[in-house]
């Protein structure tokens, strides 16, 4: 393997795409993102660049100014509650959406304001329905 090679076509690479390693301005941030949305689509033969990239996305995410008072109120919540309400978001759902994994609508806004719990029965019901780990609504996948 020669090195230099390898140096001078990552030096070319970060010189196109800067945001591959650091994000530093909203306009990189939405380049970032149009560049995971292509790179998905083959995630198998793209993993490791989705990797990198998706470690440069989330720590401009956490950090960025625009993102701070989204940040601070997820912080303040439970993490399923912030679970459910990113894929609410996400996939732009409201309530009613959710009546087959959770229950009633006034379940689903009770859960939503803190007032009730997801069950393990939901949970179970909401990563089936999103193709997700459990584990994330418990906050542990990064533990």
């Amino acid at each position: 393997m020669n090195f230099q090679d390898v140096i001078k076509q990552a030096d070319a690479l970060l010189l196109e795409a800067r945001f591959l390693g650091q994000i530093d301005s909203e306009t990189e941030y939405h380049n970032a993102l149009a560049m995971m949305e292509i790179l998905i689509d083959d995630y198998d033969n793209h993993r490791v660049l989705i990797e990198i990239l998706a470690k440069s996305i989330e720590e401009w995410e956490e950090n960025a100014e625009e993102f701070a008072s989204f940040n601070a109120q997820i912080k303040g919540q439970d993490s399923d509650v912030a679970v459910l309400k990113v894929l609410m978001d996400q996939y732009q759902l409201k309530a009613a959406d959710l009546v087959n994994e959770i229950g009633s609508k006034s379940l689903v806004s009770m859960i939503l304001n803190g007032t009730r719990n997801l069950t393990t029965k939901h949970i179970k019901a909401l990563s089936k329905r999103f193709h997700l780990n459990p584990a994330i609504f418990f906050g542990t996948l990064a533990d």
